[in-house]
């Protein structure tokens, strides 16, 4: 895995073989902060990355100046690799937190400028990670959630949705804090 901008452009962080995950690709990272980087300056924001995984997202969005990302995973080793890369490439802004995120977005109290969600894409209740997040006002005003899915899996297109990305099997849904005046 390779950091793709930001002031840690090109490093590679090694993933260990065994973790249940299925990273989000260089391609579709790539064009997301793309997306992302039209719309808001990533530094000094706060960012939630949810079923953490490999970390992919966090440390870009650590390497493109986001003042604190806070990792969720309930997976031991995944966690376990994320502290340990935080660690050697000193990424102090990456907070890491061994959770189950559902139960995390029902006892979280901080508000987001971005939430990422990764589940994994055989996981039944998807939907219910942006509701949480809404209704639980995890998101500052304007604030954005994105999950990524399945492209066969039809995700709410509500009052909060704002667009949907494909590419290739993956589809990215994201869903805006709309600030009414």
């Amino acid at each position: 895995m390779r950091i793709i901008s930001g002031h840690r452009k090109g490093l590679q962080i090694h993933v260990p073989h065994g973790l249940p995950v299925r990273p989000t690709t260089d391609r579709a990272r790539e064009s997301i902060f793309n997306i992302l980087e039209t719309q808001y300056n990533i530094e000094d924001m706060l960012i939630l990355d949810l079923f953490s995984g490999t970390g992919s997202m966090a440390f870009e969005f650590a390497s493109r100046g986001a003042s604190h990302i806070t990792c969720v995973d309930v997976d031991i080793k995944c966690v376990k690799h994320l502290k340990e890369t935080q660690k050697k490439y000193v990424f102090d802004q990456i907070e890491v937190v061994k959770s189950d995120v559902f139960r995390y977005l029902k006892h979280a109290d901080i508000a987001y400028d971005i939430i990422f969600a990764d589940p994994p894409y055989d996981l039944p209740n998807i939907e219910v990670i942006e509701e949480l997040v809404f209704l639980n006002n995890f998101l500052k005003p304007d604030g954005l959630l994105i999950v990524e899915h399945h492209s066969k899996t039809v995700l709410p297109k509500n009052t909060n949705f704002s667009e949907e990305r494909i590419y290739g099997q993956s589809s990215f849904t994201f869903y805006k804090n709309i600030t009414i005046l």
